[in-house]
Protein backbone atom coordinates (compact mmCIF):
# COMPACT_ATOMS: atom_id res chain seq x y z
CA UNK A 1 0.00 0.00 0.00
CA UNK A 2 1.85 3.31 -1.32
CA UNK A 3 2.05 6.22 1.57
CA UNK A 4 -0.02 8.89 0.86
CA UNK A 5 1.71 12.38 0.67
CA UNK A 6 0.25 15.37 1.50
CA UNK A 7 1.74 18.98 0.97
CA UNK A 8 2.07 21.29 3.39
CA UNK A 9 -0.89 23.44 2.01
CA UNK A 10 -2.92 20.27 2.52
CA UNK A 11 -1.83 19.48 5.60
CA UNK A 12 -2.88 22.93 7.23
CA UNK A 13 -6.65 22.52 5.65
CA UNK A 14 -6.02 18.72 7.23
CA UNK A 15 -5.21 20.61 10.53
CA UNK A 16 -7.59 23.65 10.40
CA UNK A 17 -6.06 26.67 8.90
CA UNK A 18 -9.10 27.38 6.89
CA UNK A 19 -11.51 26.67 9.49
CA UNK A 20 -13.61 23.86 10.69
CA UNK A 21 -15.49 23.24 7.35
CA UNK A 22 -12.69 22.76 5.09
CA UNK A 23 -11.08 20.21 7.61
CA UNK A 24 -14.03 18.40 8.16
CA UNK A 25 -14.24 17.89 4.15
CA UNK A 26 -10.30 17.47 3.70
CA UNK A 27 -10.87 14.51 6.18
CA UNK A 28 -13.85 12.91 4.06
CA UNK A 29 -10.77 13.21 0.67
CA UNK A 30 -7.92 11.91 2.36
CA UNK A 31 -10.25 8.82 3.99
CA UNK A 32 -10.97 8.33 0.56
CA UNK A 33 -7.42 8.54 -0.67
CA UNK A 34 -6.38 6.62 1.62
CA UNK A 35 -9.01 3.95 0.30
CA UNK A 36 -8.26 4.06 -2.60
CA UNK A 37 -4.48 3.50 -2.59
CA UNK A 38 -3.67 7.16 -3.62
CA UNK A 39 0.05 8.33 -3.45
CA UNK A 40 -1.48 11.63 -3.29
CA UNK A 41 -4.31 14.10 -3.80
CA UNK A 42 -4.63 16.16 -7.37
CA UNK A 43 -5.66 20.02 -7.57
CA UNK A 44 -9.17 20.00 -9.18
CA UNK A 45 -10.43 23.11 -11.62
CA UNK A 46 -13.92 21.97 -11.24
CA UNK A 47 -17.08 19.81 -9.32
CA UNK A 48 -20.14 18.95 -9.87
CA UNK A 49 -22.49 18.10 -6.86
CA UNK A 50 -25.20 15.50 -7.15
CA UNK A 51 -25.67 15.69 -3.06
CA UNK A 52 -28.18 18.49 -3.51
CA UNK A 53 -30.72 15.07 -4.95
CA UNK A 54 -32.77 14.44 -1.46
CA UNK A 55 -32.14 10.87 -0.29
CA UNK A 56 -32.89 11.85 3.34
CA UNK A 57 -32.49 13.08 6.36
CA UNK A 58 -28.43 12.25 6.07
CA UNK A 59 -28.52 14.64 2.85
CA UNK A 60 -29.43 17.90 4.93
CA UNK A 61 -27.52 17.15 8.51
CA UNK A 62 -25.03 16.82 5.98
CA UNK A 63 -24.81 19.81 3.95
CA UNK A 64 -26.34 22.21 6.98
CA UNK A 65 -22.85 20.33 9.28
CA UNK A 66 -20.82 22.13 6.26
CA UNK A 67 -22.68 25.14 6.64
CA UNK A 68 -22.56 25.85 10.09
CA UNK A 69 -19.01 24.96 10.16
CA UNK A 70 -18.73 27.77 7.24
CA UNK A 71 -17.54 26.15 4.80
CA UNK A 72 -17.56 27.10 0.99
CA UNK A 73 -17.01 25.51 -2.31
CA UNK A 74 -13.26 26.84 -3.72
CA UNK A 75 -13.65 25.97 -7.63
CA UNK A 76 -16.58 26.48 -9.79
CA UNK A 77 -18.90 23.97 -8.49
CA UNK A 78 -22.50 23.28 -10.62
CA UNK A 79 -25.29 21.50 -8.62
CA UNK A 80 -27.10 18.06 -10.30
CA UNK A 81 -30.77 17.85 -10.38
CA UNK A 82 -32.45 18.28 -6.76
CA UNK A 83 -35.93 17.15 -5.96
CA UNK A 84 -38.09 19.43 -6.92
CA UNK A 85 -38.75 21.93 -9.67
CA UNK A 86 -38.14 25.49 -8.49
CA UNK A 87 -39.85 27.18 -11.19
CA UNK A 88 -42.82 24.83 -11.67
CA UNK A 89 -43.42 23.71 -7.64
CA UNK A 90 -46.66 22.63 -8.49
CA UNK A 91 -45.45 20.39 -10.89
CA UNK A 92 -44.46 17.79 -8.29
CA UNK A 93 -46.89 15.45 -6.21
CA UNK A 94 -44.85 14.78 -3.02
CA UNK A 95 -44.81 18.29 -1.32
CA UNK A 96 -43.16 16.65 1.74
CA UNK A 97 -40.08 15.33 -0.60
CA UNK A 98 -40.22 18.56 -2.38
CA UNK A 99 -39.94 20.96 0.69
CA UNK A 100 -37.16 18.92 1.98
CA UNK A 101 -35.87 19.29 -1.52
CA UNK A 102 -36.12 22.21 -1.56
CA UNK A 103 -34.11 23.08 1.99
CA UNK A 104 -31.47 20.79 0.63
CA UNK A 105 -30.83 22.74 -2.65
CA UNK A 106 -30.90 25.79 -0.89
CA UNK A 107 -28.10 24.77 1.73
CA UNK A 108 -25.92 23.80 -1.48
CA UNK A 109 -25.89 27.46 -2.76
CA UNK A 110 -25.41 28.48 0.35
CA UNK A 111 -21.82 26.55 0.42
CA UNK A 112 -21.21 28.76 -2.57
CA UNK A 113 -22.29 26.20 -5.78
CA UNK A 114 -24.09 27.53 -8.82
CA UNK A 115 -27.45 26.99 -8.54
CA UNK A 116 -27.63 24.76 -12.42
CA UNK A 117 -29.64 22.20 -10.80
CA UNK A 118 -28.82 20.15 -14.08
CA UNK A 119 -27.55 16.48 -14.75
CA UNK A 120 -25.83 17.89 -18.01
CA UNK A 121 -23.19 20.87 -17.01
CA UNK A 122 -21.11 20.17 -20.49
CA UNK A 123 -23.78 21.86 -21.74
CA UNK A 124 -22.87 25.15 -19.69
CA UNK A 125 -20.06 27.79 -20.94
CA UNK A 126 -16.64 26.80 -19.15
CA UNK A 127 -17.16 23.06 -19.30
CA UNK A 128 -13.35 21.62 -18.53
CA UNK A 129 -10.71 20.61 -21.19
CA UNK A 130 -8.70 18.11 -22.37
CA UNK A 131 -6.70 16.71 -19.43
CA UNK A 132 -7.53 18.97 -16.65
CA UNK A 133 -8.63 17.20 -13.40
CA UNK A 134 -12.20 17.61 -12.05
CA UNK A 135 -13.91 16.01 -9.65
CA UNK A 136 -17.56 15.36 -11.14
CA UNK A 137 -21.00 13.27 -9.61
CA UNK A 138 -23.70 12.34 -11.52
CA UNK A 139 -22.81 9.21 -14.08
CA UNK A 140 -23.82 10.53 -17.03
CA UNK A 141 -21.63 13.65 -16.64
CA UNK A 142 -18.84 11.48 -15.51
CA UNK A 143 -18.64 9.45 -18.42
CA UNK A 144 -19.02 12.62 -21.19
CA UNK A 145 -16.49 14.85 -19.30
CA UNK A 146 -14.02 11.38 -19.69
CA UNK A 147 -14.96 10.53 -22.76
CA UNK A 148 -16.13 13.17 -25.26
CA UNK A 149 -14.25 16.54 -23.42
CA UNK A 150 -11.06 13.97 -22.48
CA UNK A 151 -11.08 15.53 -18.52
CA UNK A 152 -10.41 13.45 -15.87
CA UNK A 153 -12.90 12.18 -13.20
CA UNK A 154 -13.02 9.01 -11.38
CA UNK A 155 -16.76 8.05 -10.15
CA UNK A 156 -17.49 10.95 -7.04
CA UNK A 157 -20.31 10.30 -4.94
CA UNK A 158 -22.63 11.88 -2.46
CA UNK A 159 -20.54 14.12 0.28
CA UNK A 160 -17.50 12.93 -1.78
CA UNK A 161 -18.01 15.33 -4.49
CA UNK A 162 -18.79 18.46 -2.23
CA UNK A 163 -15.88 17.83 -0.29
CA UNK A 164 -13.59 18.03 -2.91
CA UNK A 165 -15.40 21.36 -4.54
CA UNK A 166 -14.22 22.61 -0.90
CA UNK A 167 -10.76 21.39 -0.44
CA UNK A 168 -9.88 21.74 -4.10
CA UNK A 169 -9.02 18.47 -4.40
CA UNK A 170 -9.23 15.06 -5.31
CA UNK A 171 -7.43 11.51 -4.86
CA UNK A 172 -4.95 10.80 -7.26
CA UNK A 173 -6.38 7.47 -8.18
CA UNK A 174 -8.47 5.63 -10.66
CA UNK A 175 -9.47 7.71 -13.94
CA UNK A 176 -7.58 10.16 -12.77
CA UNK A 177 -4.52 8.27 -14.04
CA UNK A 178 -3.32 7.91 -17.24
CA UNK A 179 -2.89 4.18 -16.73
CA UNK A 180 -6.86 3.67 -15.32
CA UNK A 181 -7.90 5.17 -18.52
CA UNK A 182 -7.08 2.49 -21.10
CA UNK A 183 -9.13 0.91 -23.11
CA UNK A 184 -10.31 -2.87 -22.23
CA UNK A 185 -12.34 -4.39 -24.62
CA UNK A 186 -13.64 -3.44 -28.18
CA UNK A 187 -17.29 -3.06 -29.53
CA UNK A 188 -17.07 -3.32 -33.54
CA UNK A 189 -20.19 -1.52 -34.56
CA UNK A 190 -19.36 -1.55 -38.16
CA UNK A 191 -21.96 -4.26 -38.71
CA UNK A 192 -24.76 -1.42 -37.57
CA UNK A 193 -24.54 0.29 -40.97
CA UNK A 194 -26.45 3.40 -40.96
CA UNK A 195 -27.01 5.22 -37.64
CA UNK A 196 -30.28 6.64 -36.09
CA UNK A 197 -30.72 8.45 -33.25
CA UNK A 198 -31.94 5.76 -31.53
CA UNK A 199 -28.90 3.66 -32.49
CA UNK A 200 -27.11 5.50 -29.48
CA UNK A 201 -29.18 4.96 -26.72
CA UNK A 202 -29.21 1.09 -27.27
CA UNK A 203 -25.65 0.74 -28.36
CA UNK A 204 -24.80 2.47 -24.73
CA UNK A 205 -27.11 -0.16 -22.97
CA UNK A 206 -25.46 -3.24 -24.45
CA UNK A 207 -22.39 -1.78 -23.70
CA UNK A 208 -22.83 -1.12 -20.35
CA UNK A 209 -24.50 -4.39 -19.97
CA UNK A 210 -21.25 -6.13 -20.71
CA UNK A 211 -18.95 -4.31 -19.90
CA UNK A 212 -19.51 -3.11 -16.74
CA UNK A 213 -17.47 -0.47 -15.29
CA UNK A 214 -14.50 -1.35 -17.98
CA UNK A 215 -13.88 1.00 -20.52
CA UNK A 216 -14.87 -0.06 -24.20
CA UNK A 217 -13.57 1.29 -27.60
CA UNK A 218 -15.85 1.85 -29.76
CA UNK A 219 -14.82 0.82 -33.66
CA UNK A 220 -17.49 2.22 -36.61
CA UNK A 221 -19.11 5.21 -34.84
CA UNK A 222 -19.75 7.82 -37.51
CA UNK A 223 -17.09 10.70 -37.41
CA UNK A 224 -19.83 13.08 -38.15
CA UNK A 225 -21.53 11.97 -34.47
CA UNK A 226 -23.21 14.68 -32.74
CA UNK A 227 -22.65 15.31 -28.82
CA UNK A 228 -26.39 14.85 -27.75
CA UNK A 229 -26.20 11.27 -29.35
CA UNK A 230 -22.72 10.48 -27.24
CA UNK A 231 -24.37 12.10 -24.27
CA UNK A 232 -27.38 9.29 -25.10
CA UNK A 233 -24.54 6.75 -25.50
CA UNK A 234 -23.28 7.09 -21.92
CA UNK A 235 -25.87 7.89 -20.15
CA UNK A 236 -27.05 4.33 -21.44
CA UNK A 237 -23.78 2.91 -20.92
CA UNK A 238 -23.07 4.47 -17.59
CA UNK A 239 -26.79 2.86 -16.46
CA UNK A 240 -26.63 -0.37 -17.66
CA UNK A 241 -23.29 -0.99 -16.27
CA UNK A 242 -20.83 1.45 -14.68
CA UNK A 243 -19.39 2.81 -17.83
CA UNK A 244 -17.59 5.86 -17.03
CA UNK A 245 -15.07 6.53 -20.07
CA UNK A 246 -15.55 5.00 -23.59
CA UNK A 247 -13.12 5.46 -26.28
CA UNK A 248 -14.85 5.93 -30.26
CA UNK A 249 -12.02 5.34 -32.38
CA UNK A 250 -11.69 8.60 -34.89
CA UNK A 251 -13.87 10.61 -32.90
CA UNK A 252 -13.19 11.02 -28.75
CA UNK A 253 -9.96 12.50 -27.95
CA UNK A 254 -8.31 9.84 -26.31
CA UNK A 255 -9.43 7.28 -28.31
CA UNK A 256 -6.55 4.78 -29.10
CA UNK A 257 -4.60 4.25 -32.40
CA UNK A 258 -3.94 0.39 -32.11
CA UNK A 259 -6.63 -2.28 -30.57
CA UNK A 260 -4.25 -5.20 -31.38
CA UNK A 261 -4.40 -7.42 -28.39
CA UNK A 262 -7.96 -6.12 -26.91
CA UNK A 263 -10.76 -8.86 -27.05
CA UNK A 264 -13.32 -7.69 -29.78
CA UNK A 265 -17.10 -8.38 -29.59
CA UNK A 266 -19.20 -7.73 -32.78
CA UNK A 267 -22.43 -5.26 -32.75
CA UNK A 268 -25.19 -5.94 -35.27
CA UNK A 269 -28.82 -4.85 -35.93
CA UNK A 270 -30.23 -7.81 -34.23
CA UNK A 271 -28.33 -7.46 -31.12
CA UNK A 272 -29.54 -3.78 -30.94
CA UNK A 273 -33.20 -5.18 -31.71
CA UNK A 274 -33.06 -7.15 -28.70
CA UNK A 275 -31.79 -4.51 -26.43
CA UNK A 276 -35.06 -2.76 -27.83
CA UNK A 277 -37.46 -5.28 -26.60
CA UNK A 278 -35.50 -5.54 -23.74
CA UNK A 279 -36.01 -1.91 -22.69
CA UNK A 280 -39.64 -2.01 -23.70
CA UNK A 281 -42.70 -3.16 -22.92
CA UNK A 282 -44.70 -4.95 -25.56
CA UNK A 283 -48.26 -2.36 -25.36
CA UNK A 284 -50.27 -0.24 -28.09
CA UNK A 285 -51.43 1.49 -24.85
CA UNK A 286 -50.04 4.46 -23.84
CA UNK A 287 -50.26 7.39 -21.42
CA UNK A 288 -47.40 9.94 -21.34
CA UNK A 289 -44.29 10.67 -23.11
CA UNK A 290 -41.62 11.69 -21.30
CA UNK A 291 -37.89 12.63 -22.77
CA UNK A 292 -35.05 14.85 -22.00
CA UNK A 293 -33.11 12.59 -19.64
CA UNK A 294 -30.07 13.42 -19.36
CA UNK A 295 -31.69 16.81 -19.93
CA UNK A 296 -32.10 17.85 -23.31
CA UNK A 297 -29.94 20.26 -24.94
CA UNK A 298 -30.66 23.35 -26.95
CA UNK A 299 -31.04 21.37 -29.73
CA UNK A 300 -33.09 18.92 -28.88
CA UNK A 301 -35.13 21.20 -27.81
CA UNK A 302 -35.71 23.12 -31.03
CA UNK A 303 -36.04 19.83 -32.94
CA UNK A 304 -38.98 18.56 -30.71
CA UNK A 305 -40.35 22.15 -31.19
CA UNK A 306 -40.67 21.65 -34.87
CA UNK A 307 -41.69 18.30 -34.44
CA UNK A 308 -44.60 19.10 -32.70
CA UNK A 309 -46.21 21.55 -34.80
CA UNK A 310 -49.10 20.69 -36.21
CA UNK A 311 -51.86 18.33 -34.91
CA UNK A 312 -52.40 18.55 -31.61
CA UNK A 313 -50.93 15.65 -29.28
CA UNK A 314 -53.47 13.71 -27.60
CA UNK A 315 -51.50 12.66 -24.45
CA UNK A 316 -49.19 14.39 -21.76
CA UNK A 317 -45.93 14.76 -23.33
CA UNK A 318 -42.61 16.28 -20.67
CA UNK A 319 -39.75 17.43 -21.24
CA UNK A 320 -36.77 17.87 -18.86
CA UNK A 321 -33.81 20.17 -19.84
CA UNK A 322 -31.73 22.60 -17.41
CA UNK A 323 -33.52 25.63 -16.49
CA UNK A 324 -30.04 27.98 -18.38
CA UNK A 325 -31.62 25.68 -21.81
CA UNK A 326 -35.15 27.10 -20.32
CA UNK A 327 -34.12 30.80 -20.59
CA UNK A 328 -32.41 30.66 -24.22
CA UNK A 329 -35.67 28.65 -25.46
CA UNK A 330 -37.65 32.02 -23.80
CA UNK A 331 -35.29 34.36 -25.20
CA UNK A 332 -35.69 32.39 -28.94
CA UNK A 333 -39.59 31.89 -29.10
CA UNK A 334 -39.28 28.20 -28.72
CA UNK A 335 -40.78 27.62 -25.22
CA UNK A 336 -43.98 29.31 -26.16
CA UNK A 337 -44.16 26.96 -29.20
CA UNK A 338 -43.25 23.79 -27.04
CA UNK A 339 -46.36 25.04 -24.46
CA UNK A 340 -48.53 25.82 -27.01
CA UNK A 341 -48.56 22.26 -28.36
CA UNK A 342 -48.93 20.74 -25.02
CA UNK A 343 -45.24 19.94 -23.80
CA UNK A 344 -45.00 20.77 -20.10
CA UNK A 345 -41.27 21.77 -19.63
CA UNK A 346 -39.54 20.23 -16.13
CA UNK A 347 -36.67 21.75 -15.00
CA UNK A 348 -34.02 21.59 -11.89
CA UNK A 349 -35.22 17.61 -11.59
CA UNK A 350 -36.34 14.65 -13.43
CA UNK A 351 -39.41 12.86 -14.24
CA UNK A 352 -37.76 9.62 -13.18
CA UNK A 353 -36.51 10.59 -9.69
CA UNK A 354 -39.41 12.53 -8.93
CA UNK A 355 -43.60 12.58 -8.20
CA UNK A 356 -44.30 14.20 -11.42
CA UNK A 357 -45.71 11.80 -13.36
CA UNK A 358 -49.37 10.55 -12.24
CA UNK A 359 -49.48 7.64 -9.92
CA UNK A 360 -52.22 5.92 -11.90
CA UNK A 361 -49.98 5.94 -15.90
CA UNK A 362 -48.97 2.35 -16.74
CA UNK A 363 -47.53 2.60 -19.91
CA UNK A 364 -44.83 5.74 -20.66
CA UNK A 365 -43.07 6.78 -23.96
CA UNK A 366 -39.59 7.55 -24.09
CA UNK A 367 -36.22 8.47 -26.06
CA UNK A 368 -33.91 7.43 -23.45
CA UNK A 369 -32.28 4.17 -22.62
CA UNK A 370 -31.54 5.63 -19.16
CA UNK A 371 -34.97 6.39 -18.42
CA UNK A 372 -36.12 3.45 -19.39
CA UNK A 373 -33.88 1.38 -18.04
CA UNK A 374 -34.27 3.51 -14.03
CA UNK A 375 -38.15 4.30 -14.88
CA UNK A 376 -39.88 1.27 -14.07
CA UNK A 377 -38.37 0.31 -10.53
CA UNK A 378 -38.18 4.19 -10.08
CA UNK A 379 -41.90 5.08 -10.45
CA UNK A 380 -43.45 2.15 -11.41
CA UNK A 381 -44.30 2.39 -15.29
CA UNK A 382 -43.52 0.21 -18.31
CA UNK A 383 -41.39 2.27 -20.56
CA UNK A 384 -41.44 2.03 -24.25
CA UNK A 385 -38.38 3.17 -25.53
CA UNK A 386 -39.14 5.08 -29.50
CA UNK A 387 -36.89 7.98 -30.99
CA UNK A 388 -38.11 11.38 -30.90
CA UNK A 389 -40.18 11.35 -34.08
CA UNK A 390 -41.84 8.22 -32.63
CA UNK A 391 -42.33 9.63 -29.53
CA UNK A 392 -44.03 12.57 -30.70
CA UNK A 393 -46.27 10.33 -33.40
CA UNK A 394 -47.12 8.51 -30.32
CA UNK A 395 -48.43 11.16 -28.25
CA UNK A 396 -50.41 12.52 -31.51
CA UNK A 397 -52.18 9.22 -32.16
CA UNK A 398 -52.82 8.66 -28.40
CA UNK A 399 -51.41 4.88 -28.46
CA UNK A 400 -47.75 4.14 -29.40
CA UNK A 401 -46.42 4.15 -32.91
CA UNK A 402 -43.36 2.88 -34.14
CA UNK A 403 -41.42 3.27 -37.11
CA UNK A 404 -40.20 -0.53 -37.39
Amino acid sequence: MPTLHLTADEEAMLGGRDGDGVALAMRVIVGQARISDAPRLVEITSSHVDSCLYHGQVSLDFAHRLVDLGARVRVPTTLNVGSTDLIHPDLVRDHELAAAGRELMAAYVELGCTPTFTCAPYQLPHRPALGEHIAWAESNAIVFANSVLGARTDRYGDFLDVCAAITGRAPYAGLQTPEARRGTMVFDCRPLGEFTDLTYPLLGHHIGSVVGAEIPVLLGIPSDVGEDDLKALGAAAASAGGVALFHAIGVTPEAPTSIDGLPVRVVDLETLQRVRRELSTVASELDAVSIGTPHASYAECVQLSELVVGPPLKLPFYLSTARATRERLAENGVLQVLEAAGVTVVVDTCTYITAILSPTWKYVMTNSGKWAHYAPGNINVSAILGSLSECVASARAGHVVLDS
